[in-house]
């Protein structure tokens, strides 16, 4: 045609000269059209012009034709000279075949222009031919018994006409080839031909259709894509119904292997259940290795939350070589791990994660399938299954998959609930245990160190302290601890009133938890945590009756640790039967005192009537032989006095006397001890006393003392002592003449005299030290009793009189005795407070 641009007027003069019908295309619209083009579509010029082109195009080739001119309009693909057959359909519903040809116009716009003459054509014969041929491949697909025949079954038919086909699988909104080489790059024609359930032709680099795509009826089964010569319009209709035999063949098939797969997870479901129901459950590892066995796996992976919140840990594995165990399995299962765990139903691999499955695996595996696991109500973990690559697991596995997860979870349980089982009978045992030593244990001392050593093996902590609370000195005292820092803590001592972890126990009597100490800082003795190395700390109360009795604190020093309610529970119950132990150990102390107490007071109340006794008798021999001995001595005096006594006379008159003389110091002394007195207590210099009392004793030995000699030391700046000064000059005196006597052959006696610290209180202690022969041990705890002595001429008396003083003044005296080399008299008497400054 001319190479002149045309216009709108000559354009419809030329096509309206022509019989067959004809149109100019502009715009992939009709800009005009001839009136036997108006006949063949049965429509009036109005209803044709100006109306898009792909409205008049059999549905199947209008995506590919409106983007096949859209191409060449656009310059990007060449306008063919062959001509090319098109249906098209009147305003009827009435579909005729045509020959069509082409060729590009310059418009005086500027603008290009489509001529476009039709030829109708009549029905071919070729499409008859397919559509018997698709006809007998529809009848074989009848016996097919999967949907790996019924796809074998339609390539072949569709074979055995000369075209090539391909069943695309739908995933993700993508279609992907399940087989084969990939499809052309309009793949998108699948996804309109499947949302539209018709056939769509494709193919922009032909005049004619190169292929096209079938949908099988949903997305499960996906779109058949056919290729190959002479596919056209008019075999759109053979091919779709083809489309629907097969899409029906695939459903039944899919039917029948549901309905076979079914029969057999029911089957897998009851030998697993019966696996586990056995009396003594199975381990994880055996239910982990029948389940990779029944479904073709070639590892399994359980990855568990041991505590909310915690971080997963591989719980168990088979399959895995060892190279894999740890952190190395844990990183293989993070791949689908995180991912199933966002997803209700589970996961399967898709591509990327087959990539990491490989790399993270060293090409062992490829292909997996995950689920969650939930425990009352909470996702604590994943169980997964992996396969090597081009292996694939398929929605009915994951599903099956996630039914045996519940099984799983049963036994987990049966698991937990047998180790929780266990935990409480050998936490009975040793709460048994705790209760006997206890019980056999009636010292508080005894108590607290079998109960720390008992709490560190219970609770399994590294260190446990128990301090008890001084209510005089509002403290807490370490008492006992585990035997690490048993002593240490034996020496410790914490105001009540302090910052520290077991002073808040104390105050609040409630358990006190510190889970992390680095994230606490303050409510702890950071002293006492470095020296421990603690990381958690727990503090308990011990109470008795709603008084507090002390404080129990356990540490682990292994790392960070959440000590749960029911361990705090435990550790309460043990710490109440230790508070009670230690409540009736106190008690049975508190009886025996009581008890000692009163002993002490029947031997006092013995001790008293046999002194009034004694008294009484005391008063009435006095009396009685001190007349006589008035008698004697001046019987004695006058025949001194009226005779010159000589010889033998002369001698017995000395013996009267003396023995006069020795009987009247005995009746004195028995006065002496026996006479009740109420001493008068004024401060005195304890210096003075002791050189009085050293002279008096040396005056009362008589010749005795001339070979003994007495070292008397005593403190500087010595506080008063109160005492009555006459009665503690005699009991130094008597103890100083027993000196005396204890060394005939003469010797040193040591005095000294200084402040002490005595249970509790400050006391002068006055030593006493002579050289004699020493007291014999079987006698040494007799001396202080009335009328015992190992002496020719003594009386008894001295050392008892001693013993009564010092009890009048609130002292006390002791002996100690080395037999052939000294005796030591320890006489203490308590000391007045210094004077204010």
């Amino acid at each position: 045609m001319s190479q002149m641009p045309y216009s709108e007027a000559s354009l419809r003069a030329l096509i309206d000269t022509f019989g067959s019908p004809m149109i100019v295309l502009r715009h992939q619209e009709v800009w005009l059209a001839n009136p036997a083009f108006l006949q063949l579509m049965a429509c009036p010029r109005e209803q044709v012009e100006g109306r898009p082109i792909q409205e008049l195009i059999n549905p199947e080739g209008r995506s590919r034709i409106a983007l096949r001119h859209e191409q060449i309009l656009a310059g990007r693909l060449p306008l063919s000279s062959h001509t090319f057959r098109r249906r098209v359909t009147d305003a009827e519903g009435r579909t005729h075949e045509v020959a069509v040809y082409t060729q590009e116009l310059k418009l005086e716009d500027g603008q290009q222009g489509l001529l476009v003459n039709l030829l109708e054509l009549p029905d071919s014969a070729p499409a008859v031919a397919v559509a018997g041929r698709l006809v007998e491949t529809s009848a074989r697909l009848v016996g097919a018994r999967s949907e790996a025949d019924v796809r074998q079954v339609a390539v072949e038919g569709l074979a055995s006409i000369g075209l090539r086909a391909r069943f695309l699988r739908w995933e993700e909104m993508d279609s992907a080839p399940a087989e084969g080489r990939s499809p052309p790059v309009d793949t998108a024609r699948a996804a309109e031909a499947l949302g539209e359930g018709r056939a769509i032709f494709g193919g922009l680099d032909t005049t004619e259709a190169s292929h096209v795509y079938l949908p099988l009826g949903d997305m499960r089964h996906g779109v058949l894509w056919v290729e190959g010569p002479g596919i056209d319009p008019s075999h759109g209709s053979a091919l779709s119904l083809f489309s629907k035999v097969v899409g029906t063949a695939l459903s039944e098939a899919r039917v029948q292997a549901e309905r076979v797969r079914g029969q057999w997870e029911l089957q897998t479901l009851a030998e697993v259940a019966r696996f586990v129901a056995q009396p003594v459950p199975p381990t994880t590892e055996a239910f982990l290795e029948r389940l990779a066995g029944l479904l073709s796996a070639d590892a399994a992976l359980l990855i568990l939350q041991e505590e909310p919140g915690a971080s997963l840990t591989l719980t168990a594995q088979v399959g895995l070589p060892e190279a894999q165990s740890g952190e190395a399995a844990l990183a293989l299962g993070s791949v689908l791990g995180e991912l199933a765990m966002k997803a209700e139903h589970g996961r399967l691999s898709g591509q990327a994660e087959a990539r990491a499955l490989s790399e993270g695996s060293g090409g062992r595996f490829g292909t997996g399938a995950a689920v969650r696991i939930t425990r009352g109500g909470q996702l604590c973990g994943t169980l997964q299954l992996l396969r090597s690559p081009g292996r694939p697991f398929q929605e009915a596995d994951l599903r099956l998959l996630g039914t045996m997860v519940e099984l799983l979870v049963t036994l987990l349980e049966q698991h937990r609930l047998r180790a929780e089982s266990a935990r409480q009978l050998s936490e009975t045992r040793l709460l048994l245990d705790l209760a006997r030593t206890t019980a056999g244990v009636l010292d508080a001392g005894g108590i607290l160190d079998v109960a720390a050593d008992f709490l560190v093996r219970l609770l399994d902590v590294s260190n446990c302290h128990i301090l008890l609370y001084d209510e005089p000195g509002k403290v807490l005292r370490g008492a006992a601890g585990s035997a690490t820092h048993r002593e240490f803590i034996r020496g410790l001592a914490i105001p009540l009133e302090g910052s520290g972890l077991a002073a808040r126990v104390a105050r609040e009597r409630l358990p006190v938890v510190i889970e992390d100490v680095d994230k606490a800082p303050g409510s702890y003795i950071s002293e006492l945590v470095r020296r421990f190395e603690t990381k958690a700390l727990l503090g308990l109360p011990l109470t008795s009756r709603d008084e507090l009795i002390g404080v129990v604190v356990m540490d682990d020093s292994r790392g960070p640790r959440g000590f749960g309610p029911a361990f705090i529970e435990l550790a309460e119950a043990t710490c109440g039967q230790i508070a009670l132990s230690i409540a009736n150990a106190r008690l049975y102390e508190s009886l025996w005192g009581s008890y000692a107490e009163l002993a002490a007071a029947r031997a006092e109340m013995v001790k008293r009537e046999r002194l009034a006794a004694l008294g009484e008798l005391s008063a009435i021999v006095a009396h009685e032989v001190r007349n006589p001995l008035g008698v004697i001595f001046n019987a004695v005096t006058s025949l001194r006095r009226l005779l010159k006594v000589e010889g033998d006379a002369a001698m017995l008159l000395d013996i009267l006397s003396e023995e006069s003389d020795r009987l009247n110091r005995m009746v004195a002394d028995l006065l002496d001890f026996t006479r009740p007195r109420e001493p008068i207590l004024q401060p005195e210099d304890m210096g003075r006393v002791l050189m009085d009392s050293v002279e008096a004793a040396r005056v009362q030995s008589g010749p005795d003392a001339q070979s003994v000699t007495f070292k008397v030391e005593v403190e500087q700046a010595l506080s008063p002592v109160r005492m009555d000064r006459r009665l503690i000059r005699q009991a130094f005196i008597n103890v100083f003449v027993n000196a005396i006597h204890a060394m005939p052959q003469g010797g040193l006696v040591t005095v000294l005299a200084r402040r002490e610290q005595h249970e509790g209180r400050d006391w002068l202690r006055t030593d006493v030290t002579d050289q004699g022969m020493g007291i014999p041990s079987e006698l040494i705890h007799r001396v202080f009793e009335p009328f015992f002595t190992t002496k020719a001429q003594g009386t008894g008396l001295g050392l008892a009189v001693v013993r009564r003083i010092l009890d009048e003044h609130g002292g006390e005296i002791s002996v100690a005795s080395t037999p052939g080399r000294s005796t030591t008299f320890t006489i203490r008497l308590p000391l007045l407070p210094p004077p204010s400054p």
